[in-house]
């Protein structure tokens, strides 16, 4: 075999390590879709050059780590099919890997992210104008909780990944309402931070699977930003 033919050969394996992983691993999953929305975002508020290098190394980290993990994984049920404790240690430490990883990108992610939204909170709040009221509150959110109740109706034949999680709605409408009224981004974060922990507390793979409570966080968020620019409060 020609050196072109091994390199597209080692390629094409590697290719399908990666499908393997994402089609088999739901932490992989979701560590591309963050991966995804982080680069997203980064393009959204243009961010300097070394930014989007802190992002791409903290992405690049935390999706090898996951990729190590899982042929960590499966070599381990290779050589111990039964329980040992040796494997579970060798499994533990291979997760430790990827919470480390994962952790130092949350942290790089708060660190780059945090000045740009600075601004764009402020900014934000700087065009908004009028008083957010006690009864305007009930009645955006009364209008959430009817509405995700109508889309979990509608869609109850398809599967339950269309279902919107009324609790996601619910708290990332309550996390924006935060954000409307405080004057300081970082009790605008803590506010989502507080949401995103609900949503991992009550995440359930067959009731509250993770596209569910993705899709409730996003109709809970856009409706109250919807709201505050259709009609001011």
């Amino acid at each position: 075999m020609t050196p072109q033919g091994k390199w597209q050969r080692s390629f094409r394996y590697a290719y399908e390590g990666v499908q393997y992983a994402l089609a088999t691993q739901r932490n992989m999953r979701f560590h591309f879709f963050t991966a995804f929305a982080a680069l997203v975002l980064a393009l959204m508020l243009g961010l300097s050059k070394a930014d989007v290098l802190f992002i791409l190394l903290a992405v690049t980290l935390v999706i090898v780590a996951e990729l190590m993990n899982t042929a960590i994984e499966k070599a381990v049920d290779l050589a111990m099919p039964d329980i040992h404790p040796l494997a579970k240690i060798a499994k533990d430490v291979a997760a430790a890997a990827v919470l480390v990883t994962a952790a130092f990108a949350v942290m790089t992610g708060m660190i780059v992210f945090y000045e740009p939204l600075d601004r764009l909170v402020r900014t934000g709040q700087a065009l908004q104008g009028g008083v957010l009221t006690a009864g305007a509150v009930w009645v955006l959110l009364s209008l959430i909780i009817l509405t995700v109740i109508v889309v979990q109706t509608r869609f109850t034949d398809k599967g339950t990944w269309m279902k919107p999680s009324l609790f996601s709605a619910v708290a990332f409408a309550v996390a924006t309402l935060i954000a409307y009224r405080a004057h300081d981004t970082l009790t605008a974060l803590l506010g989502y931070f507080l949401a995103l922990l609900l949503t991992f507390a009550l995440h359930d793979k067959r009731r509250r699977p993770f596209a569910s409570q993705l899709l409730g966080a996003l109709l809970g968020s856009l409706m109250t930003v919807l709201v505050f620019y259709l009609y001011p409060l």
